[in-house]
Order: structure tokens, then sequence, then C-alpha cells
């Protein structure tokens, strides 16, 4: 499934400093459907370079990281549930800064 990722407000830094990513993920075995379950799993393996512990907490994201799929937040589809299609954009910004 081809997929957009965003990284946003420091996160790209986990990433070699890559914004945007378009990249084809696979549906898992036993799957009917790509959730966001899933793709934080695959995004851990294999988008995330350094710090991933910057990025999630247990399954999920950490919080203060705001989840955007196809520009609406994600609370309001599901969360971990969300059912991800086909060239949807997933954005991930970080609302966490030093100080």
């Amino acid at each position: 499934m081809q997929l957009t990722i965003e990284f946003g407000g420091g996160l790209e830094l986990l990433c070699q400093s890559i914004k945007i990513h378009n990249v084809d993920v696979d549906i898992p075995a036993g799957e009917e459907k790509l959730t966001m379950n899933n793709l934080l799993s695959w995004v851990r393996t294999n988008l995330i370079k350094e710090r991933p512990e910057m990025f999630m907490k247990e399954d999920t994201v950490r919080p203060g990281v705001l989840v955007l799929v196809n520009d609406c937040d994600w609370e309001l589809s599901g969360q971990l549930d969300t059912t991800l299609e086909e060239k949807d954009v997933v954005v991930f910004i970080s609302t966490l800064h030093g100080g």
C-alpha cells in the first residue's frame, strides 16, 4: 500500500532529517487491512534511524506527538485502530520543544 509519511516539529531528525517519505507498506500476514497500529510498528522498524524512544512509548506515539491522517486528527478516527487506505498521508508532528 502506497502511503506518504511526513515528520515535523523536530521528529524528522530521527529519520536522517528527511521530512517526507513516500513508502510502500505491506498489509501484515493474517490481516485484512492496514491500521495505524501496523504502520507505527513499520515506521519504527524502517524509518526511525535513531532514538526511537523519542517517537514511540510502548506501542503508540509519545505524548506530545500530533498524528494526522489526511489532515484529520487520529483521535477522531480511532487512533491505533484507524484504517489506512492507498495514498493516505500520515503526518507526525512533535508539539514538544526544548527550552
